[in-house]
């Protein structure tokens, strides 16, 4: 006997494609850098299928904004002391992997996110 089952290919395509996209997206926040960069901050991010949140100013409530992210990027010469204890203590906390980077340049998040999401 053979079995035979009728599906809906566009249909199987779709889900495959939504299935793909949650597994592969991973939650990146970045600390410092340029308010200017901020753009294609998250550009690249989302080049590397990863969600972000950039912060280059402290808000009043950054801790609890970090969230549950897999990576946390610190571009150490243009971020606060305040905000790297913070951002290293919700880390330690959260058990948050953390990239620190002297350069805030797109090359220094894009060498960090190679080394991290593939």
């Amino acid at each position: 006997q053979l079995l035979t089952i009728n599906f809906d290919k566009e249909l199987a395509l779709a889900n495959i494609q939504k299935l793909t996209k949650e597994v592969l997206h991973m939650s990146v926040v970045i600390v410092g850098g340029h308010d200017r960069m901020v753009r294609q901050y998250m550009d690249i991010c989302k080049k590397f299928n990863c969600k972000s949140k950039v912060f280059t100013q402290l808000p009043g409530n950054f801790r609890s904004q970090i969230g549950q992210a897999d990576l946390i990027i610190l571009f150490t010469s243009t971020v606060s002391h305040i905000m790297v204890t913070g951002a290293v203590q919700e880390a330690e906390k959260n058990n948050i992997c953390i990239a620190r980077s002297h350069s805030s340049s797109s090359s220094a998040l894009k060498r960090i996110l190679a080394e991290h999401c593939c």
